[in-house]
């Protein structure tokens, strides 16, 4: 099934028309992108958009052959005109399925926002499933069969990628393509950066992809560390990565802390914002938690979790450090960096970078600082994928 993508932005199109904002500016040459439509076959055309002929014409096909024009959102813009010789435009009630004169059977996919997905199966099997911008399919069964291609709005509806992986209809080799792209992230190799981390990827307008054929699916690193400054917006970062995953093991190493309000508001905060499917649980207890078989884990953060180590073996007291403190806490030390190794789960860690600022003024503090970066170093040396976060932009060191 060959499908060409007319347009891939979001229903204003890319940039917007008057927007100042920096993304907008930036968005010239392959990466401006018109209203999202696909082209399928040369045959059915999904969702019909200013300029679709032209774009078709750019991308070397022709819409003269299109039987079937069905839309997926209500179109709330100008008016637009229907290019000489196609088939009014029209909607498939949900559940409903028709087969084209091409011989394409397409079944009407219910969302859980205004609009319609579409489910479209070629005369050889492939399946391609569309899904309108803002939309996440509603009331999907379990076991069903994995798609050869999704092309949905991943970066305003992660949860869309995380439901269609529950239930079995995106497997590990099923192609993500991100559409209805808008200005809430930046595009280029940030945008390719935050796909690939949740295992999608976009292209360019006019770009011919075909179902079914071996395509490079991105791989979600297995292991990931984030690291950065206070508020630098690591957190952010390593809880986007694994927000398109339907189960999540939010491993806190923080705890709670009886009377401080400040820290019971960062906590609440961090809750807030996570998916209401993922589990929580508050222990430093890492090594157990990486050695079980289980869903994504997201740690946060190693820094809190060496606070809690250095506290158990008396880190503070110089005595006790010089007597077994230091060789207690290279042993535990050593228990995780092994854990981290051997694990089989995806694992995202946080952890604070320190170092780069003034020299503490207590032994106590340095001796934090140092065993910090050396934590930092082990860790990361088993990671397939290592990422600073500075004033809220991800700078990839490895991976």
């Amino acid at each position: 099934m060959e499908l060409t993508l007319l347009g891939t932005g979001a229903p204003a199109g890319l940039p917007r028309t008057d927007c100042p904002c920096a993304v907008c500016a930036a968005a010239r040459g392959p990466q401006a992108r018109a209203a999202t439509a696909l082209l399928v076959d040369g045959a059915l055309l999904l969702d019909l958009t200013p300029g679709a002929a032209l774009a078709a014409a750019r991308a070397g096909h022709s819409l003269v052959g299109v039987r079937q024009v069905l839309l997926t959102h209500p179109h709330n813009g100008p008016a637009v005109d229907l290019p000489a010789g196609l088939p009014t435009a029209g909607r498939v009630p949900d559940g409903r399925e028709l087969t084209l004169i091409s011989g394409h059977r397409v079944r009407a996919v219910p969302m859980d926002h205004p609009g319609t997905g579409y489910e479209v199966t070629s005369l050889e099997g492939e399946r391609l499933l569309y899904l309108p911008p803002a939309g996440a399919p509603a009331g999907l069964a379990e076991g069903t069969a994995p798609y050869d291609m999704v092309v949905a709005d991943v970066v305003g509806r992660p949860d869309a990628v995380a439901r269609l992986r529950a239930v079995g209809a995106i497997g590990p080799t099923t192609d993500v393509v991100a559409v209805h792209i808008d200005h809430d992230v930046p595009g280029g190799a940030e945008l390719d950066r935050r796909l690939a981390a949740g295992g999608a990827r976009t292209v360019p307008d006019g770009t011919t992809l075909y179902i079914g054929e071996y395509s490079d699916v991105p791989d979600v690193p297995r292991r990931t560390l984030v690291t950065g400054g206070a508020r630098s917006g690591k957190s952010l970062e390593a809880e986007r990565r694994l927000e398109s995953f339907p189960e999540v093991l939010y491993v806190a190493t923080g705890g709670a802390r009886d009377g401080d309000a400040e820290w019971a508001a960062r906590v609440s905060l961090h809750r807030e914002r996570r998916p209401g499917s993922w589990r929580t649980a508050e222990t430093c207890e890492l090594a157990p938690l990486l050695a079980e078989d289980g869903p994504p884990m997201l740690v946060d953060c190693l820094s809190l979790w060496l606070t809690d180590a250095m506290d158990r073996v008396g880190a503070w007291d110089d005595d006790k450090w010089a007597g077994d403190g230091e060789r207690a806490l290279r042993e535990r030390v050593a228990e995780l960096v092994g854990a981290v190794r051997e694990t089989r789960r995806t694992v995202v860690a946080v952890t604070n970078e320190v170092g780069g600022g003034v020299v503490p003024a207590t032994a106590s503090g340095r001796r934090f600082r140092d065993e910090l970066g050396r934590l930092n170093a082990a860790f990361a040396a088993e990671c397939e994928q290592v990422v600073v976060v500075i004033a809220g932009q991800a700078l990839v060191l490895r991976g």
